[in-house]
């Protein structure tokens, strides 16, 4: 948690500047990494694909990106964050323009791959930026405005990609979309925030996956995000496909019916962090009120669970259901590894959350497509996703005790008594 010094400061007008950004870089980010699954029925017909094809290659983008996030949270740690954020943002805006240009499957594939590589850094700066600048009582808000972009992004691509690619085709979205994003970077330029290299050298202890591994916080917190990841990645790739080929909805209003849903989740995300705040600030324990928000996840599962069985517009009204109650969540998995981190090791432990958390990005689209091509329905898919959702829910309000910061000096001291005691036996180094 931010010391004292930090909570005491009122939030300066360039680090509003700077988190209205990064909830656009969020925004951005989610349309970018979602819009493929926007075009997979065109694209699907275009390349002559199987399901199971069309399902690895939505999974391609997450296997870099999930690899790559504890190499970004060491590298935010360890370096000036604005800077390995903003050469992120440009690597990932030049693969979404490529994508646009590229015909052949498995150069489809390797562009997928590269957006993995620059959108891997986006979460580990979010955090590092975030716990260095704010008080733990604006936390919640400022975690769901950047949460609300994950929502946002998908929404307006499904709405706007929706009807564009209906009308000119799927490839120019990519193209002009990829170039104007770079205008983003010309704003980061001129508010990005910069880091007193003395912070950047006492922030930066030598704290080991061995250690985050030892935490029952960290397998917790890596369990439960990993089932909020599910669920998005599920929806952002699949849930057009769903609503056009098993539901019978035209690409317009499959369009109409997504963007509701996202911008309903995007209100109620923004609601749950300026909600969570003003309890806090009232009295309410941290770690309870951020655990409340974060087990609506549960409830998003039951729901999911008998979504598949009603008629077309009932199972569209509960797939809306299920994303508002998903991004009640979603506004605190973030805070809870900032909290937990503090400020020292915000970019490394969100870095390695992120990658337990991801491991859900080459799974769900995947596993959806293989169980898809071999039982014809969405019914089993569905029912898998309600159960992860589920064991989610029980990771974050179970599994993680207490949302609370970890005393790392006492950790470090741990590990150099370990060590001793290994020594001294003639084992050698405990790791």
């Amino acid at each position: 948690m931010p010391g004292p010094q930090i909570a005491a400061q009122k939030i300066s007008p360039r680090i509003s500047l700077v988190l209205g950004l990064l909830v656009a870089a969020s925004f951005l980010n989610y349309i970018d990494r979602g819009n493929l699954s926007i075009a997979a029925p065109m694209l699907k017909d275009e390349l002559g694909i199987s399901a199971e094809k069309l399902g690895f290659l939505l999974s391609a983008f997450f296997w870099t990106y999930a690899a790559l996030q504890p190499l970004a949270g060491w590298l935010v740690d360890r370096f000036e964050v604005a800077y390995i954020f903003a050469a992120g943002f440009f690597l990932w805006s030049a693969a979404t323009a490529a994508t646009g240009l590229v015909h052949l499957y498995a150069t489809l594939v390797a562009v997928r791959l590269v957006l993995g590589v620059g959108e891997s850094i986006a979460y580990p700066s979010y955090s590092k930026i975030l716990v260095r600048h704010l008080p733990e009582s604006r936390l919640g808000l400022a975690n769901a405005l950047i949460a609300s972009g994950v929502l946002l992004g998908p929404g307006f691509g499904i709405f706007a990609g929706g009807n564009l690619m209906a009308r000119f085709g799927w490839r120019p979205f990519f193209v002009v979309l990829g170039l104007a994003s770079m205008v983003w970077l010309v704003a980061w330029a001129a508010v990005m925030p910069h880091e007193n290299k003395r912070f950047l050298k006492a922030e930066s202890p030598s704290i080991t996956i061995g250690q985050f591994l030892r935490l029952r916080a960290a397998w917790g917190a890596c369990g439960g995000h990993f089932a909020n990841n599910y669920i998005s990645y599920f929806l952002i790739t699949w849930l057009p496909y769903y609503l056009v080929r098993e539901r019978g909805f035209s690409m317009q209003s499959m369009a109409r019916i997504g963007a509701l849903a996202y911008l309903l989740g995007a209100a109620a995300c923004t609601a749950a962090g300026w909600l969570s705040d003003r309890w806090i600030k009232a009295g309410g324990d941290p770690s309870r009120v951020r655990k409340i928000f974060l087990g609506a996840l549960g409830v998003a599962g039951v729901i999911l669970a008998f979504a598949p069985l009603g008629s077309p517009n009932t199972s569209a009204v509960m797939l809306i259901l299920v994303a508002v109650f998903f991004a009640v969540s979603n506004s605190h998995i973030f805070v809870a590894a900032q909290t937990l981190a503090g400020p020292e090791a915000a970019g490394r432990w969100t870095g390695m959350q992120n990658f337990a958390g991801n491991l859900a990005g080459p799974i769900a689209p995947a596993l959806t497509g293989l169980v898809l091509q071999h039982t014809g329905s969405f019914t089993a898919p569905f029912v898998i996703t309600a159960g992860v959702l589920m064991f989610g829910a029980f990771c974050w309000c179970v599994v993680l005790k207490r949302i609370e910061p970890v005393d790392w000096a006492a950790l470090r001291g741990l590990r150099v008594a370990d060590d001793k005691m290994t020594i001294a036996s003639g084992r050698g180094s405990a790791w």
